[in-house]
């Protein structure tokens, strides 16, 4: 696998190639083992090449943008990582429509909205990830949705191809649409927000931001909501009602002022964190009969065996 990865110079400029590049410089969780390789595609042609260099070479493909959603293992990440960055991050508006690239951060995308005193993104202020990512899994907060703003979005598929998919097609739900597995990989999309008082945007922006700055740990490394929200319940009172809040396994631990997230105290391993949700997982089910399902998207390898860890758990006391 090395020969091949040292071909990718002939792809894209060397220096927006890193290889053995630590996941954890790259994920909001600031935690994660070594990429092989991570490339930063700064054009739709580069980023075409690089996916089918991947297939031709039959390369494990991973494509992340900030990070914010990811919770590498400490093993790292073998293949090739592209990471979806400013390369890919050019924002242009007609009218009360803007074509914005994927790697544009989310949060700053609601701000230049809102500059052109454009409203539908106001619920995006404080969502650290990227449009990209945003697209993916139909991000939303405060009651507004990438759904509600979405006319199109155009992506790349396995074959270096582009598409264009209207909103009808991206089949979005809660934290869901038709491109999760599907293979592609979104360069752009193109939003319709609709003309604004700019006072009332900005002042919703705030009080978002203020809510946000509230409730939230964010001032501790997360990945954000760390579990899908169950039908009619809401995941952090039920954890804290358990009496998990503060609980922690190594530097992972469920956050003192939200019980939704867990956040790293300074060294934690993704293993600290997959066990730590194991637990979770375990006391909600066996008090509250609910299976409480992972939002945050887990990849890479195990650094030791995950049988080794839950032993180590088993003798905390933790039967997993």
């Amino acid at each position: 696998m090395e020969q091949i990865l040292e071909k990718l110079g002939e792809l894209v400029p060397a220096e927006r190639i890193k290889y053995n590049e630590p996941m954890s410089r790259h994920t909001t969780f600031a935690i994660g083992g070594p990429a092989d390789a991570l490339v930063t595609p700064g054009s739709e042609e580069e980023l075409a090449r690089l996916i089918i260099f991947a297939r031709e070479h039959r390369l494990p493909l991973l494509v992340i943008g900030l990070g914010s959603n990811l919770l590498v293992k400490d093993g790292g990440v073998r293949g090739l990582v592209v990471k979806i960055d400013r390369g890919l991050g050019q924002v242009e508006f007609r009218s009360d429509r803007m074509r914005a690239g994927a790697g544009i951060p989310l949060a700053e995308l609601s701000k230049m909205a809102a500059g052109e005193s454009l409203s539908g993104l106001e619920f995006a202020v404080g969502i650290p990830g990227s449009l990209g990512g945003a697209l993916v899994m139909n991000a939303g907060a405060y009651g507004g949705e990438m759904k509600d703003v979405v006319e199109s979005v155009r992506a790349i598929d396995q074959q270096g191809e582009v598409l264009e998919l209207d909103a009808g097609q991206l089949d979005y739900g809660y934290r869901h649409s038709s491109l999760q597995g599907s293979g592609l990989v979104v360069v752009s999309a193109d939003l319709k927000l609709k003309a604004g008082d700019p006072a009332e945007i900005k002042a919703r922006m705030q009080e978002y931001t203020e809510r946000r700055q509230a409730v939230q740990p964010l001032e501790l490394p997360s990945a954000g909501s760390v579990f899908r929200r169950p039908p009619g319940k809401y995941v952090g009172p039920m954890i804290e009602g358990l009496g998990l809040k503060g609980f922690n396994v190594g530097d992972a631990q469920v956050s003192e002022k939200h019980a939704g997230f867990i956040v790293n105290r300074g060294q934690a391993t993704a293993g600290d964190v997959l066990g730590l949700i194991e637990i979770i997982q375990q006391v909600v089910q066996e008090h509250c009969g609910v299976r409480l399902e992972p939002e945050i998207q887990v990849v890479g390898e195990d650094l030791v065996g995950k049988q080794a860890f839950k032993n180590m758990l088993s003798a905390k006391g933790f039967n997993l």
